[in-house]
This record gives structure tokens, sequence and C-alpha cells, in this order.
């Protein structure tokens, strides 16, 4: 039987107390003596000597058993353990001001499509450990590595435009760090799924940075650009903007020099 002890030294502490404790009452402990009448019945009363043993054992017993209850034994739940594929996957998400044009003339944003497209994977990896990156003019690591699948979905359901500042594009700075939430992975395969539809803003790292450090910890990164290629004139009720395109370049170039695709 695999038993656990929680706090271990309260138990090599407890213990030994409570017997010494005793075994000094029963060796030095003097009961206080009590003078009567000449009452032969009362005095008679106070000569059963098993209903002291009695109250001695049920003390001790209890002292035992609360400080057994202190240590916390506890005994691991071999039937929920959950079976694994090995893959820990960061998931990093554009939340920039960009991603709130609207997705191919479409009444869905390209935001939307983008938490649509993470869900579906979710569901998809149900054994893989997946946690989420967030960037905009800042990255944020918004949820580690974790199993709780229900919990990240709520997370990204959670996520929306301006949680953190959206005037800018740090993707680079995304991507290192996921990297960094990756770095003492000891899965056998480590990846990172890109979701972004713009250009790197001024404030951010270069490219070249993320690409080598992902290719030297041995992470395939996966990009998936939300948007067109090609800019789109959107008519709205306050008239007409111009959707700027994705850099599939750049999207295409991350992948195919970490091993992974561009989508």
């Amino acid at each position: 039987m695999n038993i656990e002890i929680l706090y271990p030294y309260i138990l090599y502490t407890g213990i030994p107390i409570v017997f010494l404790s005793s075994i000094w009452r029963l060796l030095y402990y003097k009961k206080p003596v009590y003078i009567y009448t000449a009452t032969k019945p009362i005095q008679n009363t106070n000569n059963k000597k098993w209903h002291e043993i009695i109250l001695f054992l049920l003390r001790l017993f209890s002292l035992l058993i609360l400080v057994i209850g202190a240590c916390r034994l506890r005994k691991p739940d071999t039937r929920s353990k959950v079976p694994v594929n090995g893959i820990d996957i960061m998931l990093a998400m554009d939340v920039s001001g960009s991603m709130t044009n609207l997705y191919e003339n479409n009444s869905k944003t390209r935001f939307d499509v983008a938490k649509e497209e993470a869900i579906k994977f979710i569901e998809k990896r149900e054994n893989d450990s997946i946690g989420l990156v967030l960037f905009a003019n800042v990255a944020v690591s918004r949820c580690p590595l974790t199993q709780d699948k229900k919990f990240l979905k709520n997370i990204i359901l959670d996520t929306s435009i301006g949680q953190i500042n959206f005037e800018g594009t740090v993707l680079s700075k995304g991507l290192l760090t996921a990297i960094n939430r990756l770095k003492y992975s000891n899965a056998k395969s480590k990846i990172i799924i890109l979701l972004t539809d713009g250009d790197p803003t001024s404030n951010d790292e270069r490219p070249e940075k993320a690409i080598e450090l992902a290719r030297k910890l041995g992470i395939k990164i996966y990009t998936i650009g939300i948007g067109d290629d090609k800019p789109l004139d959107i008519f709205t009720f306050f008239g007409h903007r111009i959707t700027p395109p994705i850099n599939t370049r750049l999207l295409n170039n991350i992948a195919s020099n970490t091993g992974g695709s561009s989508f």
C-alpha cells in the first residue's frame, strides 16, 4: 500500500512526545489524595481502578489520532493518471488592434476567427499540454501549460482586444515568450501555434532571433495567417477602409526555418 505523509516531521516528533508523556504519567504522576468521612460507601466508589485505566488508554488513543491526523496521511489515486502523448504546445495569439478588422468581408472579425480556430485546435488535442501567450504592443503569458482544456477554452473565450495595449504587434516577442514557456519542457515534441494577421511593428525583436532560439531548443512553429494575402477595401456605415494584407512571406519563413508549416 502506497501511503504518503504530507508533514512527516509532525509524525516523527509527535508520537515520541505522546509516548514519553504517557510513560512519565505512569511512573511519576501522583494522584491527589482525598480525605473522606467514615462513610464506607463513598470511600469504596474510589477503588474502581479499571475506570482510570480506560480513561488513560482513551487519552493516549486520542492523542495518537490527533498526531496522525495532523501529519496528513494520504494515498495517491493511481486511477486518475492521465495518459499523454508527450507533446507540449503553446498558442501565441495576436490581440492587436488590426485583429478587429473584418475577415474576408464577413460579419466576423479576424480575432473572432482566431479564437474559433484556437478552440477547435484545443478540442482535438485531448492528451497534450497546451498554454497561451497573448501579444500586441507587449507579450504576456496568459496561461501556462495545462491539461485542463475547459479552463483554457474559458480563458480564450474571455479574451478580448484591449486587455493589453493593442497599439502594436510584437510578433517575435510573442514567440520568444512562448519559447520561454517551453524552454524547460521534457516533452519529446514541442510546438508553437502562431495566430496573427499583421506585420511586426518597430518595437519588436528581429524574427531571426526567435527562429534561431526555436531551432536551438527543437521547437517547431506552425503559423496561421488570419486574413487575406492582399488588401481588402471594406465599405462600412462610416465609409470605406482598406485592411492590410497578412505578411505571408514572414509567416512562411518562420514556419519553414523551424520545421513547421504555414497556413
